[in-house]
Parts: C-alpha cells; sequence; structure tokens
C-alpha cells in the first residue's frame, strides 16, 4: 500500500475492513456512486459525504487527484482495499473509487470511520 504515490497516510487493516463493511450497507441502504470520474463530479458538487479510494490503482493518476480535491471540498475519505475489494462491496467486479452519498443503514459506522481518519491525519 505505501508504495502508491497518491496515498497519503496508511490506513490499518482493521480500519480499512470497516470501511468496507460500511461502504457495502450505504450501497443497500442509502447511495453510492462508483468509478473514479462518478466520484469526482459528486465531490465537486458536494454531493459526496465519504470517499473511499482502492490502494492498488495503477496507473495513479487516476486517482491521484482525489485526496486533494476531497481535503479542497472538506469531504473526508480513506484508502480501503484493492479495486476487487471494493468493487465486489458495491455489486462489480473492480472499483477505483466510490463515493458514499447516502449513508443509509451505516451513518452511526461512517461517524466513527470519520473521527478515526480525522486522527490518522494529524
Amino acid at each position: 500500500m505505501a508504495d502508491a504515490t497518491y496515498i497519503r497516510f496508511e490506513v490499518p487493516k482493521d480500519l480499512q475492513d470497516k470501511i468496507l463493511s460500511a461502504v457495502e450497507i450505504a450501497k443497500e441502504s442509502g447511495k453510492v456512486k462508483k468509478g473514479t470520474n462518478e466520484v469526482t463530479k459528486a465531490v465537486e458538487r458536494m454531493e459526496a459525504k465519504f470517499v473511499v479510494i482502492a490502494t492498488d490503482v495503477s496507473p495513479p493518476e487516476v486517482v491521484a487527484h482525489l485526496p486533494y480535491l476531497c481535503d479542497e471540498k472538506n469531504v473526508p475519505y480513506a484508502y480501503a482495499g484493492t479495486k476487487a475489494d471494493l468493487g465486489s462491496r458495491i455489486g462489480i467486479k473492480s472499483a477505483a473509487s466510490v463515493a458514499v452519498i447516502e449513508f443509509g443503514k451505516s451513518e452511526e459506522d461512517f461517524k466513527k470511520i470519520i473521527e478515526e481518519i480525522t486522527k490518522l491525519k494529524k
């Protein structure tokens, strides 16, 4: 994970698992957007409440702008799992990034995740 140039902080494995589970719940009970183009638009339009970026995106330029854009728009984000891990949680083969638009039943989970991510980034 650490050798990807777009990764700005390490996310522990147990937290990555929590994030992936919360994304799956949000997909079922809330709303998510998948794919870097859709995620970018959601962040720019201030629709995204949380962004998840896969840790194995190649070439890294595909998602390299997302951490900076999220910081600029004050949208919390994290790195979790591989493209295949992230994709399987939202019902597709592979996803480089996912934006959570509505938390659904995972709102409390995301509140805790966002607190932990905030601590990691300091």
